[in-house]
């Protein structure tokens, strides 16, 4: 089975849509919680007792100077962005290696090991799903699960478009070279 997890319902139905439509022969399902939350994960787990891949691509960022960042922040970033995803291993590993069957996949970021010095918090918590998808995989030794960890770079979603208007919409730097300046400025290894 393969459960897109997103919280936006009708992005979910989307989703699943295309899904079917390229691959007629499967069964998506999909499921709108709010994953940071236990009480919805564990009304998650209810309702999809097994699965036999899971993505985990939640993730929140911000860029923020370090001598600003709150303990607070701190510790919603870990919990949105490692705990969340750790619970969900967690819950279904198990049952992955007692089908012998299954497949975790952590989107990570560039930032779990080239850090931009912009957003530390968000770094951290990339490099623990990274050391977690690291030492889980160590624990499938020998069947046939798998835990992976993809790590890509700058990306350009909603949240990196709202991150750019933040950034630039008080500068003198032209809308439409607000990426290429980003890229050239900000990641330059990416």
């Amino acid at each position: 089975m393969l459960l897109s997890m997103v919280v936006k319902k009708a992005d979910v139905d989307t989703i699943v849509s295309e899904i079917k439509e390229q691959f007629p022969d499967t069964n998506p399902q999909g499921a709108a919680y709010d994953i940071s939350q236990s009480q919805q994960r564990q009304e998650l787990f209810a309702a999809f007792p097994k699965i036999d891949i899971l993505v985990n691509n939640m993730g929140i960022f911000k860029p923020m100077d370090y001598f600003d960042i709150s303990e607070e922040t701190w510790q919603h970033f870990i919990d949105v962005n490692f705990y969340s995803g750790n619970a969900l291993a967690k819950f279904y590993l198990p049952k992955m290696l007692e089908q012998d069957f299954g497949r975790i996949i952590f989107i990570a970021s560039e930032e779990a090991v080239m850090p931009s010095g912009e957003m530390p918090q968000y770094s951290l918590t990339k490099t623990m799903n990274l050391s977690l998808a690291k030492n889980l995989s160590k624990l499938t030794k020998g069947t046939h699960v798998t835990v992976n960890t993809i790590m890509p770079g700058s990306t350009l979603t909603e949240g990196v478009q709202q991150m750019l208007v933040d950034m630039y919409s008080n500068t003198d730097v032209p809308k439409n070279k607000w990426e290429s300046d980003f890229m050239k400025n900000h990641r330059p290894l990416s």
